[in-house]
């Protein structure tokens, strides 16, 4: 995002310094972004000239939807990359959290080494399978052996390897100690008969506190699937053949490009377009500068796909629009806290597509599936802000028809972009991935066009944005799909599923049991990662009470959106924190309303399966 708060993250996201520099190294830097940036400006284009001329001519590009999801595998590799450059991963980080400064320092040390150590597993196996692919032959397509496109795995975890050790520290004392933790990773990976057959769980809790410690959640996640394959005999090379079938998943690139979009929004100032629309049509109603607000933060976090990065990018823009109008400090930050969150359920939103992959349901059913849930939960806040707002006789705008008309004209075209997304997709027209492309085409134009707030000399820094972003995410996906398969191997869920049918006989105890679970993990794991870790485990169990697959998805990640805002740990709390300047009690103190809010519609939801169910016929378009 172009805010300078929005590259700094806490809890995990916080940008560290870079540490390069000199020409040498600040050419080395451009030079990466511009290939992270021709990679995913290539996926677009292949998706618009497929769009443009497949009605008269067919697939015009031989082979361009493989190109274009091995494209993907590359950009989630490029984006971890570009993400330890930053010392953007993803990570619990509650190392960070510490009270002393040395302790703090070892922490992050310590947690430096264990993902090297990671890291440089992860990019032997990965050899290893570009060797087997290699002896195997596979082709590509237009001539291009399929181990050609995998050396961008070793490559990438390579590079997040040494940057982790680099990272590690300002002193050669602790990268010394970082660059030790990466040769016991690499004595692992070549020697993997030293696990063999010693006990899983031990492997499991350094990780753990690894991740304590603050190391990225892609390490702990795919260090946890390497060590319990190999205790089993079974070399790392699996994790990677995992992440290679995710990271070439027909429907993933639909989340690099609608990203894309998101980012090219919040650069030319859509937010404060809708906010001044929103304002100038409900700002006479009581409450109505908290509905735009609402509005506005969901429309964000649909196109984004995180609500951190929305509580980052509009807090600043929010915040003093609310105050500004009276509105009280703690409804306010409560409000904005729980907003950040809300659009997960609407449709394109990226967490309902990687559900339905994971899961391997229809993509169509459950952007449908969450249309009406996710209108309830934003009814539901509306609604608390409406109240509020009549409490405490807030400023009201008199209703201004000249001031409407402007807004409205001003906005028009970003109120056309959820008709076009819905249009093109429900209609019939194209697929989600296409659709994704269609929209991140259509924001382009808009902001560099029309509204030319997004100059030529700007759009390299987006995109790269975008891909360190969005690769931090894919390479949670990527490993966590084999720690899944592990799982699946080990015969978990199916145990599961016996214990389930031995101790459980309701289906409605099984769902109020999912909502106390789901809740906690919302809390412990972004959802993109507990997406890939948990769905393998409850599907099978759902699907014994007899409950829609599209229902279970729903209630999935209606229970983890509220998981953000729960104490104490939820992802939203922190970064609300950071945000607005406030005291972690203080936000959990703002956040209840909303939060028992939103959790009696959340059990609306899940209680409630029409809600899910009634616009299911809407899908009968594209898969």
């Amino acid at each position: 995002m172009t805010s300078p708060d929005a590259s700094a993250m806490p809890s995990g996201l916080e940008s560290k310094p870079s540490p390069t520099s000199g020409p040498v190294a600040r050419g080395l830097r451009a030079t990466e972004e511009l290939v992270a940036t021709a990679v995913l400006a290539a996926i677009v284009l292949l998706l618009l000239i497929e769009i443009v001329f497949r009605p008269w001519y067919g697939y015009v590009i031989p082979g361009s939807q493989i190109f274009v999801r091995h494209l993907t595998m590359w950009v989630a590799l490029l984006g971890g990359a570009l993400a330890a450059r930053d010392g953007r991963h993803l990570a619990f980080a509650t190392g960070t959290f510490l009270r002393h400064a040395r302790t703090r320092r070892i922490a992050e040390v310590a947690a430096a080494a264990v993902a090297a150590a990671i890291a440089i597993i992860l990019c032997l196996g990965a050899v290893t399978l570009v060797r087997e692919e290699r002896e195997f032959g596979t082709r590509l397509t237009a001539g291009l052996n399929t181990w050609m496109s995998q050396l961008v795995l070793p490559i990438g975890f390579g590079l997040i390897a040494i940057r982790l050790v680099y990272g590690a520290g300002r002193t050669w004392r602790a990268r010394t100690v970082a660059a030790a933790g990466l040769a016991a990773g690499l004595l692992v990976a070549l020697r993997p008969g030293l696990i063999d057959g010693t006990p899983g769980l031990p492997w499991v809790l350094l990780l753990v506190a690894a991740g304590a410690l603050g190391a990225p959640l892609f390490a702990v996640l795919g260090g946890i699937a390497a060590f319990l394959f190999m205790t089993t005999g079974i070399p790392p090379v699996a994790v990677l053949s995992s992440a290679y079938d995710l990271t070439t998943n027909a429907t993933l690139p639909a989340v690099p490009v609608f990203t894309l979009a998101g980012f090219l929004l919040a650069e030319g100032d859509t937010p404060a377009r809708l906010l001044r629309l929103f304002r100038g049509l409900f700002g006479w109603m009581p409450g109505g500068t908290a509905v735009a607000c609402v509005v506005v933060s969901a429309f964000f976090t649909i196109f984004t796909g995180g609500s951190g990065v929305t509580i980052l990018a509009l807090g600043g823009l929010l915040l003093p629009a609310l105050l500004k109008d009276g509105y009280p400090d703690r409804f306010s930050v409560g409000l904005l806290t729980a907003s950040g969150s809300l659009g997960l359920l609407l449709p394109p939103a990226l967490p309902l597509i990687l559900y339905a992959i994971v899961a391997e349901i229809s993509v169509s059913e459950m952007l449908a599936g969450g249309i009406l849930p996710g209108i309830l939960l934003l009814v539901l806040a509306g609604a608390h802000g409406i109240h509020r707002g009549t409490k405490a006789g807030v400023q009201r705008t008199p209703f201004d028809a000249r001031e409407a008309r402007a807004a409205l004209w001003h906005g028009k075209f970003e109120l056309l972009l959820p008709i076009v997304v819905l249009a093109a997709f429900f209609g019939g027209y194209a697929t989600i991935v296409e659709t994704s492309a269609i929209t991140a085409v259509y924001a382009f134009v808009v902001q560099v066009f029309v509204h030319r707030n997004i100059k030529a000399r700007d759009l390299r820094r987006v995109f790269a944005e975008c891909v360190t972003t969005i690769g931090g995410v894919l390479i949670i996906l990527a490993v966590a799909k084999g720690l899944s398969a592990y799982l699946v191997d080990a015969g978990i869920p199916a145990a599961l599923v016996e214990w389930t049918r031995q101790y459980v006989d309701n289906k409605y105890v099984f769902l109020f049991g999912l909502n106390v679970f789901l809740l906690i993990v919302g809390c412990l794991m972004d959802i993109f990662s507990a997406t890939f870790v948990v769905v393998p485990l409850i599907a099978p169990i759902g699907a014994e009470f007899g409950i829609h697959p599209v229902h279970l998805g729903i209630i999935f990640i209606a229970n983890l959106e509220l998981g953000y805002l729960t104490p104490p740990v939820g992802l939203n709390l922190f970064l609300a924190s950071y945000r607005f300047n406030r005291p972690l009690l203080e936000v959990y103190r703002a956040s209840i309303a909303m939060l028992i809010i939103l959790g009696i519609g959340v059990l609306l939801i899940t209680y409630i399966p029409w809600l899910t169910t009634a616009l299911l016929p809407l899908a009968e378009g594209p898969p």
